[in-house]
Parts: structure tokens; C-alpha cells; sequence
């Protein structure tokens, strides 16, 4: 096929970019232009010379040029496609996202979707979304858009919002791990090894909150499976990819026992890490305290581990960049590729995304942005209709669904109002007074209003 362009928006991603640039260098039937746009302009020439040495290695089987775009319009001109990977704000305000409502009782394991910490990083994030919906538009409004930026749900309907025609759907791996683990329970149970991407599994809900229904394997059930498989791992709990108390030094590892948990209360499988899925319940039930969060064997990820986590990475990308660290060429596990492969017509790509319901989720309202498989082929994404939810689950995901609506059309209208009314409903307050939750909110709004106050009029 001929060459193709890739706008990378959040082009000096210390993460994300380097995972992409190496599945693109292992494609031999992709080749052309990336070009980075950051507002962190030397981050962007960092990767601009990691993506080059990686396409350099011999192994490299694609031929791709990367550049920097010193201007949005610059980077989204002629654009086949469009990544989105950007952190809205810094880490200070994160830290008021995530450790601001612990003076009220309120933790938070991740504080990016759901929860105080998501509704504040939605107020932050959408208008920028706004704007990159509006020069997508402009620059290249025939162009695929894949985001991977949180909270996930609210960056995908900002975009169809500001331009309804849009081509544009969100990407999470949280599921994958969740289809690791299905992997685990076929060969334990049946003894049959197979990889996440051999079985097939029903997938629904929104971001984070996803649901398996059905899994199967060569016409092996593997839901069938699960009882037995729970039943002896609950309380223990089991890792699909080391030790059970991995969480313990690995701060975004977790046992599974919240999802176990969820299985066994709802009959539906939770597809996403405890980590995420904790945040979507009452705030006693996993998230009460450290101590509570201990038992269920997860962890609390701080903004101090960000913190050094990011400084970590700047120092590999600068020694990367320089070449005194090798940059091994191997396969990341993400779909991103794989994905773009399917809308080139180079192969047809099932896997989940989220994506504007259009009946694939008839139980939740036409619009939302749900999470459910899709077909990627020949320039052509179709979203497939997930089996019903059984109702206990689903009446979580509607409520977690509407409550990214209401975020959405508080950050739309501007409206404070609707927006404290969507804080006020997420799960994780629910042993707030309405005193308390106003009081936080405007704490939080007041510590962030650096990056609100050109959007909104705070008090």
C-alpha cells in the first residue's frame, strides 16, 4: 500500500509513543510519516530520534519518517490518521484529582475515569478536546482518530460533539488483561494453552467498566468454567501474570479478587483491572480505606509513584535518544496497529473500542460512548451487538454511563451546577453529605483553577 500519514497529538508521550513505534517498525506493510506535535516540544524531538533509531535497527521491516510539527494545523494537515495520548494539566493537579478527596474519606486507585479525580480531569480535558475536534475538522476531517487519552468516554463524545462527522473511537487495554486471565482459566480447567487473541469473548460497558458475557475457545465455554475456577482462587486470588501479591511492589498489579467478586455477585465477568473497577462502586465496598484496599489486594496508585515514574522514563527516552541505551524491537501487545492494519483493508481486525452507540448496547441511550467489540476492515469500523447484560450489572453501567453524559453536558454548557450534580452521583461519594461534596468540589476546582478558570467561571 502507499505511504500514509500519522499525526501524533501528544507526540512526546513517554509511554505510548515508544510502544507505538516499535509495533509500527515490526508491520512490513506500513510505511510513511508520523509526525509529533507536543507542547512539550523537547519530548517531541526526543521521540522524533527514538522513532528514527528504532526504524534504523536491522529487524525494523516498515519504513517510516518522523518529524516534528512545530503547529497542530502543521501535524493534521494531509493526516491518514490521528493519535491522541496527552496528559491534561500536570501532575499537580492530578495530585489534587487523586489525594484532595482523602480528607474526606474519599481514596481513589486511580483517579483518571470515575470519581472525583474524573469528573475534575473531564472539566480539564474536554475543552482541549474540543479544539482538537475543531482542527481535525479543518485539517483533515476524512481521517481516522484513535484516542488513548482518560477518561476515555468523555475524550471520544467531546469529539463527536464538536464534529459529529467524525471518524473517531477510543482504545484501552484493560480487557486484555482480563482475557489473559480467561486464558489462565482454560488451561487450568481444560488444560488447553491458547493466547488472549485465539478466544473470543462478548464484551460490553463503558471505559474501565467493561463486561464479559461470554467467552469460548474452539466451541470450549469458558464461562462455564469459571465457578470451579473462582471458587478455588477467591480468596487467595490470582494473577494472570505473576504473583498473587505482586501488588504489593508493582503498584498497577492487583488478585483479581474484585472481579472475582463481581462475577460472583452479578454472573457477568468485570473486564477491566480491580483498579478501575473499584472505582465504579460505592466507595465501602473495595475502596473504604488502605486497609480495606489491602484485603482485596490491589493498590493504591499515588501521584508521588507518577511522579518518579515519569522522571524514570524521561531519563531511558533521553538516553534512547542519544543512543546509549538500546532500544529492544519487540511486539507491545497493544491493538493500535493491528487496528489500523484492519481500516487499511490488510486484514479484519475484531477487538474493543469505544464507539457512539449505535444500538450495539440497545439497553443503554443511542449516543452514549459504550465499549463493545468492533470489525475494522477496509476503511469500515461496525460495531457488534453485545448479548444483554444480566440486570444487576447493567444497572451499574447505566448509571456510570449516565454520569459520563452529565460530566459531558456540564463541560459543554459550562454549566457548575450540572457539574457538581455529576460529582455528586459518582459512587465513590456516596458516603458523603451534599455539604461535604460541595465543599470538596470546590476545593478541587479552586486547587486546579489554573487550567479551569479560562473555560469556566469558578467561584
Amino acid at each position: 500500500m502507499g505511504p500514509i500519514k500519522i499525526a501524533y497529538i501528544g507526540g512526546g508521550s513517554k509511554l505510548w509513543a515508544r510502544s507505538f513505534m516499535q509495533d509500527l517498525a515490526l508491520d512490513p506493510n506500513l510505511n510513511g510519516q508520523v509526525a509529533l506535535y507536543d507542547i512539550d516540544i523537547p519530548a517531541a524531538e526526543r521521540n522524533q530520534k527514538i522513532g528514527t533509531r528504532i526504524h534504523q535497527k536491522p529487524e525494523a521491516r516498515s519504513k517510516f519518517v518522523y518529524t516534528v510539527a512545530r503547529t497542530l494545523e502543521e501535524a493534521l494537515t494531509g493526516a491518514d490518521y490521528v493519535l491522541i495520548s496527552i496528559l491534561p494539566g500536570t501532575f499537580r493537579e492530578m495530585r489534587s484529582d487523586v489525594h484532595a478527596p482523602e480528607a474526606y474519606g474519599v481514596y481513589q486507585s486511580v483517579g483518571d475515569t470515575a470519581g472525583p479525580g474524573g469528573v475534575l480531569r473531564a472539566m480539564r480535558t474536554n475543552p482541549i478536546y474540543e479544539e482538537f475536534a475543531a482542527a481535525i475538522r479543518e485539517h483533515c476531517p476524512q481521517a481516522w482518530v484513535l484516542n488513548l487519552t482518560n477518561p476515555m468516554s468523555a475524550c471520544v463524545k467531546t469529539l463527536y460533539r464538536v464534529f459529529p462527522q467524525i471518524k473517531a473511537f477510543g482504545c484501552c487495554h484493560e480487557v486484555f488483561h482480563t482475557q489473559d486471565f480467561l486464558c489462565c482459566v482454560l488451561r487450568e480447567a481444560a488444560g488447553i494453552d491458547a493466547g488472549r487473541r485465539d478466544i473470543y469473548t462478548d464484551v460490553s460497558g463503558v471505559n474501565h467498566f467493561t463486561w464479559i458475557t461470554g467467552a469460548n475457545y474452539r466451541g470450549v465455554d469458558i464461562m462455564a468454567l469459571l465457578p470451579a475456577f473462582v471458587e478455588k482462587h477467591f480468596v487467595e486470588g490470582f494473577n494472570e501474570s505473576g504473583p498473587v501479591d505482586a501488588y504489593l511492589t508493582d503498584t498497577f498489579s492487583y488478585a483479581n479478587r474484585v472481579k472475582m467478586d463481581l462475577w460472583r455477585r452479578y454472573g457477568a465477568l468485570g473486564a477491566a483491572g480491580d483498579r478501575h473497577l473499584a472505582e465504579f462502586m460505592n466507595n465501602t465496598w473495595y475502596l473504604r480505606d488502605p486497609k480495606t484496599v489491602a484485603r482485596w489486594k490491589f493498590a493504591l496508585t499515588t501521584v508521588d509513584w507518577r511522579e518518579a515514574n515519569q522522571a524514570r522514563q524521561i531519563a531511558d527516552s533521553i538516553e534512547m535518544a542519544e543512543g546509549r541505551k538500546d532500544i529492544p524491537l519487540k511486539p507491545s501487545g497493544e491493538e493500535l496497529v493491528r487496528i489500523l492494519r484492519g481500516l487499511a483493508g490488510l486484514e479484519t481486525v475484531v477487538t474493543n473500542v469505544n464507539f457512539p452507540n449505535r444500538g450495539q448496547m440497545p439497553d443503554i441511550p443511542l449516543g452514549s460512548i459504550v465499549e463493545t467489540n468492533c470489525v475494522f476492515t477496509h476503511g469500515t469500523v461496525s460495531p457488534v451487538t453485545a448479548p444483554p447484560l444480566p440486570l444487576g450489572a447493567l444497572a451499574l453501567v447505566r448509571r456510570a454511563s449516565d454520569n459520563i453524559d452529565l460530566t459531558c453536558e456540564g463541560t459543554a454548557e459550562r454549566d457548575m451546577d450540572k457539574l457538581f450534580a455529576a460529582f455528586l452521583n459518582q459512587p465513590l461519594c456516596s458516603t458523603l453529605t451534599v455539604d461535604e461534596a460541595r465543599a470538596l468540589f470546590t476545593e478541587m476546582c479552586r486547587n486546579t483553577r489554573q487550567y479551569l478558570e479560562p473555560y469556566y467561571k469558578l467561584w
